[in-house]
């Protein structure tokens, strides 16, 4: 979870990856209209959102019983991870934070995707962080998507009551 330009796809498939679970971009589940409205910078408001977390939780629901996976989303509120937790009561969110002033950067950086960067005031305005009784971890965005990615398992493995199998390195010497 995290605001737009925080590494959501990189960081998820990487840590999908280390966890040989499978990754699943969020973005997929927007109905056009929702789409149509970002591309054209306009912020989504919580009725946009809610088929957007509907979907996304009629396809958790739709899942094998203890299949795990890597889901990709913004989850900004914590009423949308509360939407989401109902299909998956079971689910970790790793909140992905950064220095807006990198988190600009790599908006600007980025090629291809619908969301324009003058949205970003919205989506840190709409932002509510993790609160204290929500399964999570919050992670920095500085540095290569793979220290990422190792601050994220490591922020992982300290949670207590979590059982996953052991994660490879992701250094880029291994």
């Amino acid at each position: 979870m995290g605001v737009a330009g925080t590494g959501k796809t990189t960081v998820g498939t990487l840590l999908a990856d280390a966890l040989g679970i499978p990754y699943v971009e969020g973005d997929a589940f927007h109905p056009a209209a929702n789409v149509a409205k970002m591309s054209a910078g306009i912020p989504l408001d919580d009725a946009d959102r809610q088929p957007w977390l509907d979907a996304i939780g009629a396809w958790i629901r739709a899942r094998p019983a203890g299949r795990g996976v890597v889901l990709a989303s913004s989850a900004l509120k914590r009423a949308y991870r509360d939407r989401l937790r109902a299909a998956a009561p079971d689910a970790v969110f790793v909140h992905l934070t950064g220095e807006r002033p990198l988190i600009e950067r790599r908006i600007a950086a980025r090629t291809g995707h619908f969301m324009p960067a003058t949205l970003l005031d919205s989506q840190f305005a709409t932002l509510e962080p993790l609160q204290q009784d929500e399964l999570g971890v919050v992670v920095d965005v500085s540095g290569s998507p793979e220290e990422i990615t190792e601050r994220a398992l490591a922020a992982l493995s300290a949670l207590p009551g979590l059982h996953r199998p052991p994660s490879p390195s992701l250094s880029r010497d291994s």
